[in-house]
Order: C-alpha cells, then sequence, then structure tokens
C-alpha cells in the first residue's frame, strides 16, 4: 500500500466558512432589503406622480383626464400590493413566533 497519509480537516473547515456562500447570503439579506427599500420608494414616487397629476387636473393645466386616471390607479394598485407583502411578512413572523421548538 501506498503511504497517502491522513490530512486534518481543520483548514478545509475554515475554507468553507471563508466561501462565497457566506458572502453570497450577506449579499442577498443586503440585496433583498435594498429591493424592499426601492420598492418602497417606488410606492411613493407613483404616489406623488398621482398627487402632482390630481393637482395639475385640479388647477387647469393641459392634463388628459385618462392619464390622470392611470396615475391614480397605478399609485393605489402598488400602495395595495406594498400592504399585501407587508401582511405576509407579518403573518410569517407571527407564525415562526407560534412555532414551538
Amino acid at each position: 500500500m501506498s503511504d497517502m497519509g491522513i490530512k486534518g480537516i481543520g483548514n478545509n473547515i475554515q475554507a468553507i466558512f471563508d466561501s462565497k456562500e457566506i458572502t453570497k447570503k450577506n449579499d442577498a439579506e443586503n440585496s433583498f432589503s435594498e429591493m424592499l427599500k426601492g420598492s418602497i420608494d417606488k410606492v411613493n414616487t407613483l404616489q406623488k406622480e398621482s398627487d402632482q397629476a390630481v393637482q395639475d387636473l385640479l388647477s387647469g393645466k393641459d392634463q388628459n383626464l385618462h392619464q390622470v386616471m392611470i396615475a391614480v390607479e397605478k399609485a393605489n394598485l402598488s400602495f395595495q400590493l406594498m400592504m399585501q407583502v407587508k401582511n405576509k411578512v407579518v403573518g410569517a413572523y407571527e407564525e415562526m413566533m407560534r412555532t414551538q421548538v
């Protein structure tokens, strides 16, 4: 038999912890929070655009009523979607808190 020797696993385990998988997880968490913040900012922007379109229509500026209604509905739908996502996240959190370990 050849003398293959047995190598310790200590260095290999450290290499696993130093690997890209841990970094990817942190990047995924950052990207999720960035995505969430970006989505909230987008909803806010749509709300502001909707408010501005309504103000322009009421002040008599040349505004197409259909475009105003579309802007209002976009803002409304995006807000409703954001609230549903919030409800799902809160529901998942509550379910985790009820889970017995």
